[in-house]
């Protein structure tokens, strides 16, 4: 399954006629079973095979019955001359502090003809610039012979770039990716073949960092605290295309993440998975074909020597690193999911991929960053070199480092528990997981009516709730929101749900909770404890209700936006466990001259604590404690109340960072909000609609324009953030900075300059109060469908989702997507206080 196949077939074509391949498929040699009571991979008889293991079923995915027989990746002619460019290897180094780049070029050339080859090779290397407008950075030409029917193996002298343009992942720098052409003249011929691949200058180096015993990666000479996710594959049917990837790892990139794990139990995932992972900045630990759950670890025990033909798996492992070898995003090699491959296995992966002592990590200041003295070996000249292998998920600063199950949980937790010392005790956790329901759309949409029956909650002696989910529910693999005798139900915390809208949309406020509690609580010991966290998981390859931040019809949880809240580079957050208001600067770069703004809003819509911290630094890589938020330690507070955090340049009053939280007392639940729900506050849209072919950008303006307590000037702020409850009237509550960055200014200059296109659209209400849990949809604009008909137009890309506007509060929203032709698409506007949804607008 993991090896490519080239066949030449230029004496069996018919030049003059039609031909046609027939493909003769087989299943896999050992299929396997499934016991009554499922199983992580079944019976584990798959692992027999070089195959996908998750085929024969996980605790998230059920069974493909006929395990993907058949073929799975392209098929493709290709045309050549007698002379064949196969597998180059492309590698980058660097000197004086990265200043200076030099690309090593080996490739295999392979002489298919009887009669010697007398060829020109060339490499040129370009850059774009704009508009399709590429520079030439490079162009070299080499001669050379080639005997009759043999391969060779040739190495480009290096090629010198002098400040190149750095590739870095996402939320460090831009991804520069350079075009590297090869191409092969054969004397008498002409041109015989040519290859062309991205390819970006960087170094990425790791070590088990000494102070959290977790494994610290570098890139270009620069700590990365990896925050990222698991990923299965795109489908479980195996219904790849490079659209969908592109969705996926936008999706990825969109959330703020930074890697992205290849799981064991699944694919060598498609070049055009590296592409986007390229393009977008996503790490990608690649694992090879190994469990622990099937080979040797699982309940039963089953295949301890791994897949019974080592050499198959070998064969397939040195082509899948030939294939994905180039690619910038590729950060590690990983030999198995909780399990090291069968010996002989590990000692030849091992020794295949050794690293090149350049990029053997050393202890800081040892040597001048990127310098390295030229070796007997061409950088190129290896299998791969510049990554390092890690023989298994759970060993060498992953998990405890020792292989033992060290790694998850993977249910519902009390989301203070993810800042406390004792929630986790390694540096780097590979797998930590949670719940995943999705929208109610997506449920009617996936399963027949017996499947839209909410869990009955079963309430415990010891005062727990067990949820017990219908069949359908328990066959998608639904993980409950309460875990008896430590977790309370956190839907219920909100009140009974009453039909499928309520469970779900109460489930999505729980999931935007609980994942950036988990993504901010890993965040709060940057360094200190950890080094980075992969959450299991980001998606599902079908439609699972487990583990995802966008279900399998690509429509985003709320979940997916709490950790684009919590992953942002520089951040503010609330420590859950403390009430220590932090600030995280993942960044390089030191901050200066900034300022916090935390306000708490009341369900009256009055603010009774405000506080602004001016004039601090923050320094690159540093998780800094500002003050504590007092507001629970004052007389009388509320219940149930809002919390805004806002983390602002002070020279232009530019928003940094925005965090906002619903909170509850210690021992308090979340039920004043279901009254909450009658409050009308209003709200005015203001929209500009942009059409390139199929392509609609929708740049929206959403205020929150119910009246905010009067301002008084900022000198008579209280320095204990307290205010009784005369002073509420006069209170200078939130002074609208984001009214002034330059994100708003732009937008709002391009509205105000011109009124083609523009649509203003208002919602009235009579109170005064918080615009909660707001968020966007878009279908198609046709409302006579059949009920349980999904009229949503998917996917679609926001700039930010459920969210919430504080009174006199603005936001700027994007929203992109695609349409097929003859669609009209109206955007609908949903939210706790907007019951049943507003069309905002219908592009006609």
């Amino acid at each position: 399954m993991f090896r490519r196949h080239s066949l030449d077939v230029t004496d069996i074509l018919h030049s003059d006629g039609t031909n046609l391949l027939a493909v003769l498929v087989h299943p896999p040699d050992h299929p396997g079973r499934i016991p009554p009571e499922g199983g992580q991979g079944g019976d584990h008889e798959i692992g027999k095979d070089v195959t996908t293991q998750y085929v024969e079923g996980w605790d998230w995915m059920a069974p493909i019955r006929d395990r993907n027989t058949g073929i799975w990746d392209e098929v493709s002619i290709s045309v050549t001359g007698p002379v064949k460019i196969i597998d180059p290897h492309l590698v980058s180094t660097f000197s004086d502090d990265y200043k200076k780049a030099y690309l090593h070029t080996t490739t295999e050339l392979e002489n298919r003809s009887s009669l010697t080859a007398e060829c020109s090779l060339s490499v040129q290397v370009t850059t774009e610039l704009e508009d399709s407008i590429c520079l030439v950075e490079h162009l070299q030409t080499q001669d050379l012979s080639i005997p009759a029917n043999s391969a060779v193996q040739y190495t480009f002298p290096e090629l010198f770039f002098s400040k190149p343009n750095l590739w870095w992942p996402n939320g460090m720098g831009k991804q520069s990716l350079y075009n590297v052409v090869i191409v092969i003249d054969v004397k008498g011929f002409g041109e015989s073949d040519s290859w062309s691949h991205h390819f970006g200058f960087r170094k990425i180096e790791s070590h088990i960092d000494d102070a959290t015993g977790g494994r610290l990666f570098k890139v270009n000479g620069k700590p990365i605290f990896i925050r990222g996710g698991n990923w299965i594959l795109s489908d479980g049917l195996l219904r790849l295309s490079k659209k969908r990837y592109n969705t996926d790892i936008k999706f990825h990139a969109d959330m703020n993440f930074n890697m992205i794990r290849c799981w064991g139990g699944g694919l060598a995932e498609r070049p055009e998975f590296y592409h986007y992972c390229d393009y977008y900045g996503l790490l990608v630990w690649q694992e090879f074909w190994i469990t622990g759950d099937v080979d040797g670890r699982g309940d039963p025990v089953s295949n301890p020597n791994g897949p019974l033909d080592h050499d198959l798996f070998l064969f397939s492992a040195r082509d899948t690193v030939k294939l994905l070898r180039n690619h910038p995003s590729l950060a590690l090699w990983v030999g198995g999911n909780e399990q090291v491959p069968p010996d002989d296995i590990n000692a030849a992966l091992k020794n295949d991929l050794r690293l090149h002592p350049y990029f053997e990590s050393v202890e800081e200041n040892s040597k001048p960053v990127g310098d390295w003295s030229p070796m007997s070996t061409d950088f190129s000249q290896y299998l791969d070199g510049t990554r390092i292998y890690i023989q298994g998920s759970m060993w060498d600063g992953f998990a405890d480092g020792k292989g033992n199950f060290t790694d998850g949980p993977y249910e519902i937790q009390n989301p203070e528990d993810f800042f406390k010392n004792h929630f986790y005790n390694y540096g780097f956790n590979p797998e930590v997981g949670s719940v995943g329901m999705p929208v109610a759309a997506t449920i009617r949409a996936t399963m027949p009516s017996e499947g839209w029956q909410i869990p009955v909650f079963k309430k415990l002696p010891n005062g727990y709730v067990e949820e017990v989910p219908n069949p359908i529910w328990e066959y998608h693999k639904y993980i409950p929101y309460s875990k008896p005798t430590k977790v309370h139900d956190q839907i219920q915390l909100y009140g009974d749900a009453k039909d499928l809208d309520d469970f779900c949309l109460k489930a999505q406020l729980v999931n935007y909770i609980q994942y950036r509690a988990l993504l901010e609580g890993w965040t709060s010991r940057m360094w200190s404890k950890y080094t980075g966290v992969l959450i299991w998981k980001t998606q599902n390859p079908w439609t699972g209700l487990r583990g995802q931040f966008y279900d399998h019809l690509l429509d985003q949880t709320a979940g997916f936006y709490g950790c684009r809240c919590a992953a942002e580079p520089v951040h503010v957050q609330l420590n859950l466990a403390t009430y220590l208001i932090e600030v995280v600067n993942t960044t390089a770069e030191e901050m200066s001259n900034v300022a916090i703004e935390a306000s708490v809003w009341d369900l009256d819509g009055t603010c009774p604590y405000y506080r602004v911290h001016e004039n601090f630094s923050l320094l690159p890589k540093k998780v800094a404690p500002i003050f504590k938020m007092k507001y629970p330690e004052s007389k009388d507070p509320k219940p149930v109340y809002f919390l805004l955090l806002k983390l602002y340049n002070m020279s232009d009053n530019r928003v940094i960072s925005r965090n906002f939280y619903w909170l509850h007392l210690s021992g308090g639940d979340y039920k004043l909000l279901e009254p909450y729900r009658e409050k009308k506050i209003p709200l005015k849209i203001t929209s500009k609609v942009s059409i390139e072919e199929c392509t609609y950008n929708i740049q929206m303006l959403v205020a929150n324009t119910s009246k905010r307590p009067a301002s008084t000037s900022s000198t008579a702020r209280l320095s204990d953030g307290f205010y009784g409850t005369h002073s509420l009237e006069t209170l200078a509550c939130g002074v609208g900075i984001e009214q002034k960055s330059s994100w708003f200014k732009r937008i709002h200059r391009c509205f105000a300059g011109k009124s083609d296109g523009l649509k203003v659209t208002e919602i009235s209400g009579p109170d005064v109060g918080v615009a909660f849990f707001l968020h966007f949809s878009v279908h198609t604009s046709k409302m006579d469908h059949n009920e349980g008909k999904d009229t949503r137009i998917l996917p679609v890309h926001y700039s930010d989702n459920y969210f919430s506007l504080v009174p006199g509060e603005t936001m700027p929203i994007n929203i992109s997507f695609e349409v097929p032709l003859g669609v009209t698409p109206r955007v609908i506007l949903h939210g706790w206080n907007y019951d049943g949804g507003e069309i905002i607008c219908e592009v006609v």
